[in-house]
């Protein structure tokens, strides 16, 4: 199974994936940032696919094609978003639909969105967490595959729940892949409408 994965920022899960042992097949980026770099000192190929804009303007379902031309030119099975800072169209679903894996920083359904590590501590929850899920056409949506638990402490700001968080993720998030990868098909195959998630606690 070939696995791309999408980055946007530092590259802490690329670099997760690859201490795993995952063959990373293809690196994609929608901006210059250090994730590239990473790429290239892992020796691992990589594309650009430039996010021209940011505004209102941003041509959502011409890039999403493009990026699966990329995609599919390095003949890709699965597609794992890591830190990927654009919510893809519906061109790339069509074309990887149950294929794209996402990571998300709560306890889905709960907290979707950009916010989700301040919107939980504005909620007052005891626990927090990440959630791999498969990427839904709309946002944070999607069977989930695993989930990571957090607790959240006395004294916790938006970075120090999300840092607490972020070492579960680049756990669970390289585990789930490669579970993915050893059983050779996205849900697991004895019963793919309803997969039984993958837990993690971290104390």
């Amino acid at each position: 199974m070939r696995v791309a994965v999408l980055v946007s920022g530092t590259g802490s899960l690329l670099d997760a994936f690859v201490g795993d042992g995952i063959a990373v097949a293809l690196v994609v980026a929608d901006r210059p940032c250090p994730a590239l770099d990473r790429a290239t000192a892992a020796g691992l190929n990589s594309a650009l696919v430039v996010r021209d804009r940011f505004d209102a303007g941003f041509d959502r379902e011409g890039y999403s094609a493009r990026l699966v031309e990329v995609l599919r030119d390095h003949d890709i099975d699965l597609v794992a978003m890591a830190g990927f800072g654009t919510i893809l169209g519906r061109a790339a679903h069509d074309a990887y639909g149950g294929r794209l894996v996402n990571t998300h920083p709560a306890l889905l359904p709960a907290f979707k969105g950009w916010h989700a590590v301040r919107d939980a501590l504005a909620a007052g929850v005891s626990r927090s967490g990440c959630t791999i899920h498969v990427a839904g056409l709309e946002v944070d949506t999607g069977p989930i595959l695993a989930q990571g638990e957090v607790p959240v402490l006395p004294g916790d700001d938006e970075a120090s729940l999300h840092e607490r968080i972020k070492v579960v993720e680049r756990r669970l998030y390289p585990a789930t892949v490669r579970a993915i990868i050893d059983r050779g098909s996205v849900l697991p195959v004895d019963d793919p409408t309803a997969p039984e998630p993958m837990t993690a606690q971290e104390a």
